[in-house]
């Protein structure tokens, strides 16, 4: 398993200088974040002078303040037409693909007003019409999209990993293509999750990507998740891909994160 950090999280002013602290503090690679209005294929000659430079550029998280679960008909549209540009992008960099939730702070159930606009099954139609789109573009730029189920108190459509595995699979029924998988994500399983080990078991191989944070939201070693069972999860599926911390970070960057590489890396 290799290990990434997102790259707002390093020092540095430029990708080159992040790429170069990133190694020396253990990593491997950098994962992008992804801003909308079409920001991120903005920076394209950034990025590729980067990837030039041999800085290793694998994946990307959004950045945006809507998502393709979102109410209303033309932000969703607009998070589709930014996820393909995405998609896109990274494929053009030589990258493996691009994360989303199905939307952010948009609305919880546990708290008032308690009943959102909008019924399951359309819930469920919104987000099935933009994968079958999304599934097909990704297929097509040879890259994967993988769904990113985020906890109860952020998201009410999509909290846990079987979630995301029945709707990436219908949506590669419906698209007739296999490119949408799962982001698991340390933090919100911990909240949702009754087994994270157990968890990741199920979801196999269509897990495509690992988000490592503690459960409190800080770096790896910082609470109480049981680090050695994730990683003894993650084994058993063959699971060999990137770990990305993404975090908040106690203390400064230039000791915690050789800290939180050191902590991972005793258990992969």
């Amino acid at each position: 398993m290799k290990l990434s950090c997102q790259e707002q999280l390093l020092p540095g002013t430029t990708l080159q200088e992040k790429f170069d602290f990133a190694v020396r503090a253990g990593f491997d690679g950098i994962e992008l974040r992804a801003r909308g209005d079409g920001h991120f294929a903005a920076r394209l000659p950034e990025l590729r002078a980067a990837v030039r430079d041999g800085v290793v550029l694998r994946t990307v998280c959004p950045e945006t303040d809507h998502f393709i679960g979102h109410f209303d008909a033309d932000l969703r549209r607009d998070a589709i037409d930014q996820l393909r540009s995405q998609l896109s992008v990274i494929a053009e960099l030589g990258g493996e693909g691009v994360l989303t939730p199905a939307s952010w702070g948009m609305f919880s159930l546990r708290l008032p007003p308690f009943t959102p606009p909008r019924p399951p099954e359309e819930d469920r139609a919104v987000l099935l019409e933009a994968l079958v789109e999304l599934s097909a573009h990704a297929a097509a730029e040879g890259v994967w999209l993988a769904l990113e189920p985020i906890n109860r108190y952020e998201d009410y459509m999509l909290n846990r990993l079987d979630q995301a595995v029945e709707l990436g699979e219908e949506a590669g029924r419906l698209s007739g293509h296999d490119s949408v998988r799962v982001v698991a994500d340390l933090f919100h399983m911990n909240i949702e999750e009754d087994d994270l080990a157990k968890a990741i078991t199920a979801a196999g191989s269509r897990i495509a990507h690992v988000h490592v944070d503690d459960s409190n939201r800080l770096q790896p070693g910082t609470g109480h998740l049981d680090f050695p069972a994730v990683f003894a999860a993650l084994r058993e599926i063959g699971y060999d891909d990137w770990l990305t911390l993404e975090c908040r970070l106690r203390g400064a960057p230039e000791t915690a994160l050789p800290d939180t590489t050191r902590f991972l890396r005793q258990h992969l």
